[in-house]
């Protein structure tokens, strides 16, 4: 399990075409790619399961909690990125609610646009 950001503050200023934004990007795959939105209610669980292939959670709106194999959860809010591997073993949880987009390829790495961070265990 690997964390990352694509918060404002790790975006680029674009300024082109007269334009005013911060864009961060997350992915690019050549290979096809599930992309899907999962919207969870206060108390809302992604059981523990195995990752059907690469998975990229990017964390849009409250907070939660993810593990992997170990019985160790991190908090993630928005603007937090989690990257499973294949096979890898996951959960992820809410008290408060939350909505992450889902993005699922054979050939996901993040860390080509993001920059890896490190998340304290809760």
């Amino acid at each position: 399990m690997k964390f990352y950001k694509f918060d404002n503050e790790t975006g680029k200023k674009i300024t082109v075409f007269n334009s005013n934004f911060v864009m961060s990007r997350i992915i690019q795959t050549e290979k096809g790619s599930n992309i899907g939105c999962m919207h969870l209610d206060p108390g809302g669980v992604i059981g523990y399961h195995q990752a059907v292939a690469p998975q990229l959670l990017l964390i849009m709106v409250g907070e939660g909690y993810v593990r992997g194999e170990k019985h160790e959860y991190y908090k993630v809010r928005a603007g937090d990125a989690v990257f499973w591997t294949k096979d890898e073993w996951h959960e992820t949880k809410t008290d408060g609610g939350l909505t992450a987009i889902v993005i699922e390829s054979e050939e996901l790495d993040p860390s080509i646009y993001m920059t890896e961070i490190k998340l304290i265990k809760f």
